[in-house]
């Protein structure tokens, strides 16, 4: 625990220094600019960093870099800083993204990019629609992260054992990158033509949708990432993978409920905005398949609706639960973290290590609503 307290404490300055240093640039462009480095900083200054503690999870696999008791700063860490950080910046755009495609007003517990420049707007008597400037402002602001985070990583790969191990990393960033917005697509794509797709493929396509938007992309590419960059070779990535790729899933799921359940103290966003937005999640595939004709009409008339009372939003997840749909999302959670830890078993991954996954395992999946 020790060793993932201090490397988010790392990540942290690091993202602080860095957005220090791009002020200066931006600022000298012109000084109303200032707002994109402010909106930058308070974004980056929360979260969890999930993605950062497995990316070094992934770099402490592989038997070089793992942790000792030594207070002796491990070589290499510096660079995989650096790829952390580029992993939450990467994070930070995306939601940035994701909040103006879902019309999200709150990102935890704040609000969201696009209604703060459009109460920017709004507070200094622009012309125009300040609605229209609050989506085009947050589109570039989620740009001009994306693009701090590929400096970042650059400056992460710079400090890699060697150039091979650079050249993976890179690989499994990009590859990041591509799939998490092929997964996005897919998951606006099923908001809009569940109707016309055929209803036995609808949970299958609510699990693509998972895999390639968050399960990849949350977990088992920062393990991945983190690992290359200190060397790893195939069969430790692919251990990684076997190992990412399940409990990816599983924290998608438990997120699912969240979207739905959640108690909006603990997540940052309204009870039941899921709904609202329309989400064909697994929850909703399952549900619906266990449906009378009454009760699943119901369901499709009002998911989506972003009007939703509180009393629709209890009618609907009563409907979800007397389904039973809650209780087999539950029991896939366990299924994925179960399969994802057997792929630990046998590896030459260091005890230490394989202490650390296991209880993140548990963490990243446990019920909190």
């Amino acid at each position: 625990m020790a060793q993932s307290t201090r490397l988010v404490d790392l990540v942290h300055s690091r993202i602080d220094e860095f957005i220090n240093t791009r002020e200066s640039i931006v600022t000298t462009i012109s000084p109303d600019l200032t707002v994109l480095v402010d909106f930058s900083r308070q974004f980056l200054s929360g979260g969890k960093r999930f993605r950062a503690q497995f990316a070094h999870l992934g770099w402490q696999s592989v038997p070089a870099t793992a942790p000792t008791s030594s207070d002796e700063v491990p070589a290499g860490l510096a660079g995989l800083v650096s790829a952390a950080s580029a992993l939450e910046v990467f994070h930070a755009a995306a939601l940035v993204h994701d909040d103006i495609i879902d019309n999200s007003d709150t990102r935890r517990g704040a609000p969201s990019a696009h209604r703060r420049f459009e109460s920017l707007h709004g507070a200094n008597g622009w012309a125009g629609s300040p609605a229209d400037f609050g989506r085009a402002s947050a589109i570039l602001l989620g740009d001009l992260l994306l693009g701090w985070s590929d400096e970042l990583l650059d400056e992460g790969l710079d400090a890699a054992a060697d150039r091979v191990s650079a050249r993976r990393a890179r690989t499994e960033f990009n590859l990041m990158r591509t799939e998490v917005t092929a997964g996005q697509y897919l998951d606006i794509l099923e908001e809009r033509a569940w109707l016309t797709q055929p209803e036995a493929e609808l949970l299958d396509r609510a699990v693509r949708v998972i895999v390639f938007k968050s399960a990849k992309y949350s977990v088992q590419a920062p393990l991945v990432i983190g690992a290359a960059l200190a060397g790893a070779d195939d069969d430790q990535l692919d251990i990684l993978r076997a190992f990412g790729l399940p409990l990816g899933i599983a924290y998608q799921l438990r997120d699912d409920l969240l979207g739905v359940f959640g108690d909006a103290s603990v997540t940052g966003k309204p009870s039941g905005d899921d709904l609202r937005e329309g989400k064909r999640t697994v929850l909703i595939a399952l549900a619906r398949e266990r449906l009378d004709t009454a009760s699943r009409g119901t369901v499709d008339r009002l998911l989506g609706r972003p009007d939703l009372t509180p009393e629709q939003i209890s009618e609907l997840q009563q409907i979800i639960v007397d389904s039973g749909a809650v209780d087999r999302v539950e029991t896939l959670i366990q299924e994925n973290v179960t399969q994802a830890l057997a792929a630990l078993d046998g590896s030459l991954v260091e005890q230490s290590v394989l202490v650390a996954l296991t209880d993140f395992a548990g963490t990243v999946t446990r019920r909190v609503f």
